[in-house]
C-alpha cells in the first residue's frame, strides 16, 4: 500500500448471488471524441467522466487546475453542483505543444424546497461548538491523503439497497434564507444493513467514536483524487490503511450523529468537487 499526502421514488434491487452487490467489473470504456481528448460521457453538473489524453501527453490541466494521468493515459474529471456550464481542458505534449478545448457542461434542475415559516439554523449546543473544528481536522487530513487504489477505473456499485430518501442537490429554502444543497445520497435502510465498498479503495478515515454531524463516519479512497464518505453508521467494520475490495462489507447502516431515521448518507468528491454518487452508479453499470 501507498500513502501519502496531498493536498425520489428509487429502489436499489437485490441482485442474484450471495449478497446484492454486483461482481467486481472494470469499466467499459466506449470513447466519444471531444476534440483531441477522449471522454466516455458528457459532462454534467454533479457528474464525473472517464478519459484519454492525447499521446505524448505530460501534463493536464481543468479549469487552471492539475489532474492526475495514468500511466495508460487514462484520467477522471468531475463537475461540482454548481459548475459553469463551460469547463477548460488543456494538456501539454512532450515536444512542447499544447491542446486546449472547450467542453460544455450540462445543466441539472435541482429539487428546492420553499419552508417559508421555519428558521434558517437551530443554535449549535456548547459540545458541538466544542468538538466540531477537530472533527472537521480529522476530515480534511483524510481528504489530504494519496492513495494507489485503482477503484476509480471500476463500474461503481450501490454501497446499500433501498429507498432513496435524499437526493444529491436538492436544497431547502427556510423563511427566504438558502440552506446548504444536500451533498450526497440518502438510501432509507434497515437499522444494521449491510453498507459494502462500492469500488475499491483505501480506508482514509474510521471514526473512534461517533462525529456530532456524521455519527460513525467511514471514508474510502478510490484514487486519482475519487473518495467517498458513509455517514451515520452503526458500526465501522474496517480500520485506516485497509485496502477494500468493491462488495466487501465495511459497516452497518446506522441513525448516528445529526439522523431521524436509519440510513445510508453516501457522499462523493472528487478534489474540491462535490459530485453525485446516483451518476457515477447509474452511468457506470455494466
Amino acid at each position: 500500500m501507498k500513502l501519502a499526502h496531498r493536498w425520489a421514488a428509487l429502489t436499489i434491487l437485490a441482485l442474484p448471488g450471495t449478497g446484492f452487490a454486483a461482481p467486481p467489473t472494470t469499466l467499459s470504456f466506449t470513447p466519444a471524441s471531444i476534440g483531441a481528448f477522449r471522454l466516455d460521457r458528457v459532462a454534467q453538473q454533479g457528474g464525473v467522466a472517464l478519459g484519454t489524453v492525447p499521446t505524448g501527453t505530460i501534463r493536464l490541466v481543468k479549469d487552471g487546475a492539475e489532474v492526475e494521468i495514468a500511466p495508460d493515459g487514462r484520467f477522471i474529471i468531475a463537475f461540482g453542483r454548481d459548475h459553469t456550464t463551460v469547463a477548460i481542458l488543456s494538456a501539454t505534449l512532450r515536444d512542447g505543444r499544447s491542446v486546449t478545448e472547450r467542453l460544455n457542461v450540462a445543466s441539472r434542475a435541482w429539487r428546492i424546497e420553499s419552508l417559508p415559516t421555519l428558521p434558517h439554523h437551530s443554535q449549535p449546543d456548547a459540545e458541538f461548538e466544542a468538538r466540531r473544528p477537530a472533527e472537521l481536522a480529522q476530515i480534511e487530513a483524510a481528504r489530504r491523503v494519496v492513495s494507489d487504489s485503482q477503484g476509480w477505473r471500476q463500474s461503481f456499485i450501490w454501497p446499500a439497497r433501498g429507498r432513496i430518501s435524499g437526493g444529491f442537490g436538492s436544497q431547502r429554502i427556510y423563511a427566504g434564507q438558502p440552506g446548504a444543497p444536500h451533498s450526497g445520497v440518502d438510501v432509507a435502510g434497515g437499522l444494521g444493513a449491510p453498507v459494502l465498498a462500492p469500488a475499491d479503495g483505501v480506508v482514509i478515515l474510521a471514526a473512534a467514536s461517533a462525529f456530532t454531524l456524521e455519527g460513525n463516519l467511514l471514508m474510502v479512497d478510490h484514487g486519482m483524487g475519487l473518495n467517498s464518505a458513509f455517514l451515520h453508521l452503526s458500526r465501522i467494520d474496517v480500520k485506516v490503511g485497509d485496502h477494500v475490495h468493491q462488495g466487501q462489507q465495511i459497516g452497518a447502516i446506522g441513525q448516528t450523529g445529526r439522523a431521524t431515521g436509519p440510513h445510508l448518507h453516501w457522499g462523493m468528491k472528487w478534489h474540491d468537487e462535490r459530485i453525485d454518487p446516483a451518476r457515477i452508479v447509474s452511468l457506470t453499470r455494466p
